[in-house]
């Protein structure tokens, strides 16, 4: 797919985001944090799980840089304990509704219950963002349908609970592709405008070491969807796994940050649009740093 195929924004409930583009003079990936509001998510849980916690780190992120928020009440960590829809809107109500409000920037609901989504939106959110493709619930297509919010559909194979257990694939690349083409044509195909939709090969989400890699060295397959494509590899495993090769140890938070940053930069020169991170400072630094080097190049 050539550059001038390649979607320049992304519509959301109210508002218009623009992407990046190579050969343009906008080429960094939008930013999109991570609001962690749970317990338990992998990397962050329990730190932000009071709702003043949880709004005062959006803006925190804000303010360092991040194009938009992701809010999420439910880990999708593996292996991770399901919560009913009325204990997420619990933990995310007054989070979205004072973020959505305060922010600045779109407010994305973390979510694959229909009725946390329509809430959230209701309460400000521009953004669905739904690991199960819009597939773990059967009320979400009317909610992206009746409510205009962009949305975006990612891939998992497997459950939360499953994912990990024993992920295979024939190519992953081109298996996840299709699936996602697939989400796509369905989204469509229920009245979900094409410049509403992103997708995401969902890392880390019933992937191996080996998958995630495969998909990171070529994630520009995904581009020729007509899609924003999203990547979420904050603090994954498998760049701990990288870490652990060379560091002979554990990696710290910050060292799994700074491979978070580095791992942006080669999907921004891949031309991915929108990377989902925790330490947006960190990543916004290294992709400013980046883009305007390779700007000058």
């Amino acid at each position: 797919m050539t550059s001038r195929n390649l979607p320049t924004h992304w519509r959301l409930r109210t508002r218009t985001l623009e992407l990046p583009r190579p050969g343009a003079a906008l080429r960094r990936p939008l930013v999109m944090g991570i609001v962690n509001v749970t317990p338990d998510s992998f990397s962050d849980g329990g730190r932000h799980a009071d709702g003043g916690a949880a709004v005062a780190h959006g803006l925190a992120l804000v303010a360092e840089g991040a194009d938009i928020l992701d809010v999420g009440g439910e880990s999708t960590r593996p292996f991770s304990t399901p919560v009913d829809a009325a204990e997420e809107w619990r933990r995310v109500g007054d989070v979205v509704k004072r973020l959505a409000r305060e922010a600045g920037v779109p407010v994305s609901i973390d979510t694959s219950k229909a009725a946390v989504a329509a809430r959230a939106l209701e309460a400000g959110a521009e953004i669905v963002n739904d690991v199960t493709g819009l597939e773990g619930d059967p009320d979400m297509l009317a909610v992206a349908v009746g409510s205009g919010a962009g949305i975006c559909a990612m891939h998992m194979q497997g459950t939360p609970q499953t994912m990990q257990v024993d992920p295979h694939y024939g190519d992953v690349v081109a298996e996840i592709r299709d699936y996602l083409a697939r989400r796509r044509d369905a989204l469509l195909a229920a009245g979900v405008p094409a410049d509403r939709i992103c997708l995401d090969p969902g890392i880390g989400f019933g992937k191996t070491h080996e998958h995630n890699l495969a998909l990171m060295a070529r994630a520009a397959e995904f581009l020729d969807l007509g899609a924003p494509i999203l990547i979420g590899h904050s603090r994954k495993g498998f760049l701990a796994k990288l870490l652990e090769g060379s560091l002979g140890r554990d990696p710290t938070e910050s060292e799994r940050d700074a491979a978070t940053a580095g791992a942006a930069c080669h999907l921004a020169a891949a031309g991915i649009q929108v990377v989902r991170v925790h330490a947006v400072a960190t990543v916004r630094a290294a992709l400013d740093a980046f883009t305007a080097g390779a700007g000058n190049a």
